[in-house]
């Protein structure tokens, strides 16, 4: 009887406890498979992208249920090196990504790196940009001559405008030059809920006006005009206005034929980010993009930083943080 006994117990055992751990599992694997993954292409040598957009990566993972990957551009090592041009990490990860962001400047990547992003923007997944997507890509030599269609023609089609001039340095972050205003008749855009005008350190890009216009179905969102410009000093304000849009909407329509949603801003300096409105802004972007903005709150999407957001002055050279690695995940 004790061997009967202690025979169901083992019987028991194999078929209860294993499939409850199994049904655990399943669940958590299923709900991990159903979280949107946001992938960040960083590398830039002036603006400090690696500081700000890992900071954003850290509030999308604190308010929504995601996944976020930041790439990176490195040295050798696995340190952070923003002057490196020819590499950015973590480009695998844009295959199942639902989101792509952006913020680089004038990357010569190899053929097959640019090509991961190039293919995500065909696929017709949604994408935003932050200021120097304008100019991801800068091929200059010869044996790039294939790939330079991404240095202007790319950033016109997919974000809305390709580089062309701003209104001046001024002592990058040593005073506020774009004033920030609300767009006419978008106030009840959800991308702008709980964005209130705000000073920028960022110089005035110039993207319309004149002899120049945005690409496509580009919606403008904020407007900024100039605090301080050379142009205007040059007399070349009738090309080059005072006033720009500097976030708007669109869509493009790659190879896929599904128009993917974009979102993109031309404001990008460092100390930007440390503004409540900058990063609603950017949160309120991504929550549209991601076609969640039924979630945006009325007062917008929670922009408390995690942890500290002390960023280095934009700039180019040495002035970036030196030594940083990749956050661990």
């Amino acid at each position: 009887m004790r061997y009967l006994a202690s025979l169901l117990f083992l019987i028991l055992l194999c078929t209860c406890g294993p499939a409850t751990d199994n049904t655990v599992q399943s669940t958590t694997d299923a709900e991990a498979n159903d979280r949107p993954k946001v992938v960040f292409v960083t590398g830039d040598e002036e603006y400090r992208s690696e500081e700000s957009m890992p900071m954003l990566a850290k509030m999308l993972e604190n308010n929504m249920d995601v996944q976020t990957v930041v790439g990176y551009s490195l040295d050798s090592t696995g340190v952070i090196d923003p002057n490196n041009l020819y590499s950015i990490s973590k480009l695998d990860e844009l295959e199942d990504a639902d989101l792509m962001v952006v913020f680089a400047r004038y990357r010569q990547l190899p053929a097959d790196m640019a090509k991961k992003i190039t293919d995500y923007a065909e696929s017709g997944r949604p994408m935003v940009g932050f200021r120097t997507a304008t100019h991801t890509f800068k091929y200059l030599e010869e044996r790039d001559s294939a790939l330079m269609t991404l240095n202007e023609d790319w950033p016109t089609k997919v974000f809305g405008q390709r580089w062309i001039i701003h209104h001046g340095h001024f002592e990058d972050g040593h005073g506020r030059l774009t004033d920030v205003t609300l767009a006419e008749g978008k106030e009840d855009n959800p991308i702008l809920n709980g964005v209130e005008p705000f000073e920028a350190y960022s110089w005035l890009y110039h993207v319309a006006g004149g002899e120049d216009a945005l690409s496509g179905d580009s919606d403008p969102l904020l407007m900024g005009h100039s605090l301080r410009s050379k142009i205007e000093a040059e007399g070349q304000t009738d090309k080059y206005p005072m006033d720009q849009p500097v976030a708007w909407t669109k869509t493009y329509t790659g190879s896929s034929g599904t128009p993917a949603r974009v979102f993109f801003t031309t404001l990008g300096h460092p100390y930007d980010f440390k503004e409540e409105p900058m990063r609603k802004l950017a949160l309120n972007g991504i929550y549209w993009a991601l076609g969640m903005e039924g979630e945006i709150p009325e007062g917008g999407a929670d922009a408390t930083i995690i942890g500290t957001y002390e960023p280095n002055n934009s700039g180019f050279g040495d002035l970036y943080k030196k030594g940083m690695r990749p956050d661990a995940k």
